[in-house]
């Protein structure tokens, strides 16, 4: 888990790690910074596969970023790691394979109760079946998909930032000693 020394860790997790999970990263870490949880919550995020490990973001997502003025340059795709199940706090599947796809890769019971649908946190969709939680992957589509996607990301955000602030409010907290997480 966490503590005084270390952040509270959220990742995202889609597929390739160039569209849906690097925006919702970016978009959540500037919300946790907007909400003073900067220091205190760290986020970072991975695609299910290697296919475009090493790659930057897709140009259409970076487009939505800066229209936002987010900045994703840094930005370089990676594959998730196994031990990244046990390193992070809560784990956000963008869509339902994500979310199957890490049910089913998981080592224990521990684990599966981290592992949430990103839009579980959108207020909008309380009561929903997890099958209607996902978000489509926009690299298939055009701009107006990445909007799609920036929408529903941005529509889960408060409700991840509120979770975040409770987490942290039941640690003992010194952002003097917090560390970054690769």
């Amino acid at each position: 888990m966490y503590s005084a020394s270390s952040p509270y860790r959220i990742i995202t997790v889609c597929t390739g790690n160039i569209c849906r999970s690097p925006m919702a990263e970016l978009m959540l870490a500037e919300a946790l910074d907007a909400g003073g949880l900067g220091g205190a919550v760290a986020v970072d995020s991975a695609g299910t596969t290697s296919y475009e490990a090493g790659h930057p973001i897709d140009p259409r997502a970076a487009r939505v970023l800066s229209a936002h003025r987010i900045h994703s340059e840094s930005h370089i795709a990676r594959c998730w790691r196994p031990e990244w199940f046990r390193e992070r706090d809560l784990i956000l599947a963008l869509d339902v394979d994500h979310y199957g796809w890490l049910h089913e890769t998981a080592p224990n019971s521990e684990t599966l109760a981290k592992i949430r649908m990103l839009r579980s946190f959108d207020p909008s969709v309380t009561g929903r079946s997890t099958l209607d939680l996902g978000i489509e992957d926009p690299w298939y589509g055009g701009h107006h998909d990445f909007d799609v996607t920036w929408n529903l990301i941005k529509a889960a955000v408060p409700g991840i930032v509120a979770h975040a602030r409770a987490a942290v409010a039941t640690q003992d907290y010194d952002p003097q000693q917090v560390r970054s997480i690769s």
